[in-house]
C-alpha cells in the first residue's frame, strides 16, 4: 500500500485540507490554508514538497 501524507502549510505548519500518496506528481499546484489564509504555489514529486516562489510583478517603464 501505499504511503500517504499531509500537507502542510509552509507559512503556519497547520494541516491543509490535502493528502498525498508517494506516487503522487503536482507542478505549479495552487496550495491554500483555510487557518492562515494564504495561498502559494507547491510542487510536489514523492512525497517532496518545495514552494514555487514567484518574481514580483514589475512596474512597466515607458
Amino acid at each position: 500500500m501505499a504511503e500517504i501524507k499531509w500537507i502542510y502549510c509552509p507559512f503556519c505548519k497547520s494541516k491543509t485540507r490535502l493528502k498525498i500518496r508517494e506516487d503522487t506528481i503536482l507542478e505549479n499546484f495552487p496550495l491554500f490554508c483555510p487557518k492562515c489564509k494564504q495561498e502559494t504555489l507547491i510542487r510536489v514529486r514523492q512525497l517532496n514538497i518545495s514552494v514555487i516562489q514567484e518574481p514580483d510583478a514589475k512596474t512597466q517603464s515607458r
